[in-house]
């Protein structure tokens, strides 16, 4: 059985940015090793927008772009949309049943799976069915913006804490 997954970079006052700090070069290659270990990704359409910058290649990137752009690409995505009509290589829409998609993605599926979006993590938190949040802690204040937890706090248990780089910890938590 599938584990659903959401984990985020974060600030330290709570808000996910892409634009505001990015990873380090030891933290982009945790995240390459990471996509490569996943069984695949559910994405909500703005994060799934987001992420199709890995589709094309670019002549600027170097390695570890380039490999995390391959690992990107190789991996199965269920993209939550009620606007989008179709999406990318290697992806899937997922219909107006969340709750009976996703039960059925981790019934179907062995591994984790990574949610992406702070908004569609809500929703599945809502539902009961995310397995584990995972908080890549950046020493940055932002003071605004999309906050990790866009809805109700769910109560969490600590579970794992690690350093990944000089400066960000990732912090696991469950469900309590």
């Amino acid at each position: 059985m599938a584990r659903l997954v959401f984990g985020m970079n974060q600030s330290l006052d709570g808000y996910v940015d892409h634009t505001e700090f990015g990873p380090s070069p030891t933290l982009f290659r945790h995240f390459i090793e990471d996509v490569q270990r996943k069984a695949g990704s559910v994405y909500g359409r703005r994060m799934y927008e987001i992420m199709r910058y890995w589709d094309d290649d670019r002549p600027e990137w170097d390695a570890d772009r380039q490999a995390f752009a391959v690992a990107w690409r190789n991996q199965p995505k269920w993209v939550v949309s009620r606007t989008l009509q179709s999406v990318g290589p290697n992806a899937s829409l997922v219909g107006n049943d969340l709750e009976g998609a996703m039960r059925k993605l981790k019934a179907e599926r062995d591994g984790e799976i990574a949610v992406a979006g702070p908004d569609l993590a809500r929703s599945l938190t809502d539902l009961g069915l995310i397995d584990e949040y995972r908080i890549y802690l950046h020493p940055v204040v932002l003071g605004r913006g999309k906050p990790y937890f866009a809805g109700s706090r769910p109560r969490l248990r600590l579970i794992a804490s690690d350093r990944i780089d000089q400066n960000v910890m990732r912090l696991a938590y469950i469900p309590a």
